[in-house]
């Protein structure tokens, strides 16, 4: 666990209780379901992406609090930045998770970079990954 586990413990928890993009999106003009079978999250990412840029996000869907806060993390980082920047943050993100990545790299993730340590719990992995994994699925499926 972080060694600051009540920050941690607080942030997940906010995200979770109180998401501010756990939405519907009607004009969103992207739109994929993400699945991860071993322990049930189920989301569907929103995205509006205009002229390469993300100018809107939301997700819904349903799962444990890990899925449901980093989903709404990585909406707070990827909304108004260009399609390449989401696309390099998720990059980034994944190789936090799995061990590779720099401090520097880390900086650039912002509150996402407490789910760092979700990297030592294999389980929890995938529920971290969700959202990020569907919106690069995504942006790369509409480039």
């Amino acid at each position: 666990m972080p060694a600051n586990n009540t920050f941690y413990n607080e942030i997940l928890t906010d995200h979770n209780l109180h998401p501010l993009h756990k939405h519907k999106l009607p004009d969103a003009n992207m739109t994929l379901e993400g699945v991860n079978p071993s322990c049930g999250d189920d989301i569907v990412l929103n995205l509006k992406v205009e002229d390469g840029k993300v100018t809107d996000g939301s997700f819904e869907g349903d799962g444990c609090a890990i899925s449901q806060a980093s989903a709404d993390i990585m909406l707070d980082l990827i909304i108004g930045q260009p399609v390449e920047k989401a696309e390099h943050l998720a990059d980034v993100f994944h190789r936090m998770i799995t061990g590779t990545i720099t401090d520097k790299e880390k900086e650039e993730l912002g509150e996402a970079g407490i789910l760092e340590d979700v990297s030592h719990m294999p389980a929890r992995t995938k529920c971290a990954v969700l959202g990020w994994h569907t919106m690069d699925e995504m942006l790369k499926e509409n480039s």
